[in-house]
């Protein structure tokens, strides 16, 4: 199914293709500069550390939705071994299988790919069954650090969590930016909290996954014009599922990674918060949030932290 008109034209109004040169493969995380983690830095006030991250375990996230994104298998390839003989010291070791996407996590520009073409016009085939990713791979991405803003969307709206269907406009964002009291600018990792991840804390996997809130797609357009770094949210999905226009399969997905060259995470940990930033009255803190240097990964995980 050829994809709409109304896509093409957000499309062409975002797209950032050659803004930062024809090899560039950081998109718009080149908008955090020394400046704007500087200024980052003096949002700490109290030194509040507040982790974002789900816990990696089995039985977390995912519901076989989505082949090959499995939870985390653990198991033990050490325990309390003498390595060195009777006597030494003993070590335990372990081990892990997982899918990159899985739990809390950056994708990378290279994850998503429309008419053949990734991020800065790169080919699609420059990511292969053997390698990996040969372009915008999250292994570029070494460093991650800047000023985050909770666009607590739920709070809004006057509700702990907004219903599965609910499209997040940028009327929606910009009652957010209004309840947080500051205004999103460049440079920014904005943080979308619907409240869905609720479900999954609560155990309800399959409620956490469909039909799930998530950013509209005239969304692009307000991170667009504010020059906003990188976006994540609480969701499995991180734009609205099903979709708006049907038939129309992950358009934001598609306007953030590849037209934009933006960074979007999902299954953020919003709750904890949420509420020191509504007992404060701050929302802006400096966050840091750099994801596992995989080499050709079209995603990692990642274990932020927000300090305020």
């Amino acid at each position: 199914m050829p994809l709409p008109t109304a896509f093409h034209d957000i499309a062409a109004r975002v797209n950032n293709w050659g803004r930062w040169g024809p090899d560039d493969e950081l998109g718009t995380l080149n908008l955090i500069t020394d400046e704007v983690v500087r200024a980052a830095a003096a949002c700490v006030r109290t030194g509040l550390r507040i982790p974002l991250a789900l816990p990696l375990r089995r039985q977390m996230v995912q519901t076989g939705a989505i082949p090959g994104r499995i939870d985390p298998l653990h198991v033990m390839v050490q325990v309390n071994q003498e390595l060195f003989g009777p006597g030494t010291v003993a070590c335990n070791d372990d081990a892990v299988t997982m899918g990159l996407q899985a739990g809390t996590h950056w994708d990378a520009l290279a994850h998503v790919s429309r008419s053949g073409l990734l991020y800065n016009g790169r080919p699609a085939g420059t990511v292969t069954a053997h390698d990996g990713a040969a372009f915008a791979g999250i292994g570029t991405v070494r460093h991650l650090v800047s000023r985050g803003v909770l666009l607590d969307v739920a709070r809004a709206h006057g509700t702990d969590r907004l219903e599965g269907g609910h499209a997040v406009t940028p009327e929606d964002l910009e009652a957010a930016e209004e309840l947080a009291g500051t205004r999103v600018r460049a440079g920014d990792i904005v943080l979308v909290r619907t409240g869905q991840i609720r479900l999954c804390l609560d155990g309800d996997r399959q409620g956490y996954a469909h039909p799930s809130p998530g950013l509209s797609i005239r969304t692009p357009e307000w991170f667009h014009a504010r020059d906003v770094a990188a976006v994540a949210g609480d969701t499995l999905t991180f734009e609205i599922f099903p979709p708006e226009i049907p038939g129309l399969w992950l358009p934001v997905h598609a306007l953030h990674l590849v037209e934009m060259g933006m960074p979007q995470g999902q299954n953020w940990d919003l709750e904890k918060l949420s509420t020191a930033c509504g007992e404060t009255g701050r929302y802006a803190f400096l966050l840091s949030a750099t994801p596992e240097p995989f080499t050709g990964g079209t995603g990692a995980p990642v274990a932020p932290v927000a300090v305020l």
